[in-house]
């Protein structure tokens, strides 16, 4: 595999698009999946070197009795169909990141999301863990490689450790499972890097079997 760069574009705050290379040719899907408010869009916006395209609405009292925002006093706005960005790993290939939407009314979205993916990031909320078992459940069902990135949260007071959440999600010890923060740049990059060598090292295997 050649070595790639997960190194976007220093411009201040994404405020100019970083021009697709005329090199590109290989286009590889990844799509970010979890609850409701776990971090999806803060972790597209946080690697992509471009201005992410959101499509964030603010949540009205329509929503009330229907989405679950116990424990998210301060979220406001809410992803409605997908989050997008992109990431040029070399010349010639490029990552492109779909966040998809966490509460239960938008989740016929997802298997079409995970159409033509190549992996997934599992971002969870250990204050809410059970929301990501549906995307797991989906994961699963559609054969989709992925690992699982814990968010720390301020205030997580009960800070579980990685084998108790492990073991919560009944996750098995092949699928990679690391602690992130999903604002800050090299902690998504890093969740980035633990799928791609996650998905070489499934690859590999696969060739290496008779």
């Amino acid at each position: 595999m050649d070595s790639v760069s997960f190194e976007p574009s220093t411009s201040s705050e994404h405020s100019a698009r970083t021009p697709l290379s005329a090199t590109a040719e290989t286009g590889l899907k990844i799509v970010v999946v979890g609850g409701f408010g776990v971090g999806k869009t803060t972790l597209v916006r946080s690697v992509s070197e471009i201005r992410p395209l959101n499509t964030e609405e603010v949540m009205t009292k329509a929503g009330v009795g229907i989405d679950r925002t116990a424990g998210l006093a301060d979220k406001s706005t809410t992803t409605v169909a997908f989050d997008f960005g992109r990431i040029s790993l070399t010349e010639r290939t490029v990552l492109y990141l779909f966040g998809a939407p966490g509460q239960e009314r938008f989740w016929f979205l997802w298997d079409r999301l995970f159409a033509g993916t190549l992996g997934a990031v599992v971002l969870v909320d250990t204050r809410r863990m059970s929301d990501c078992w549906y995307a797991i459940d989906r994961l699963e069902h559609h054969r989709t490689p992925f690992v699982v990135a814990v968010n720390r949260f301020e205030g997580d007071t009960d800070a579980f450790s990685l084998s108790e959440i492990r073991q919560a999600l009944t996750l098995p010890e092949h699928v990679p499972l690391i602690d992130c923060d999903a604002r800050v740049r090299s902690s998504g990059k890093n969740v980035l890097i633990t799928l791609v060598d996650h998905l070489y090292e499934l690859a590999m295997a696969r060739e290496m079997t008779p």
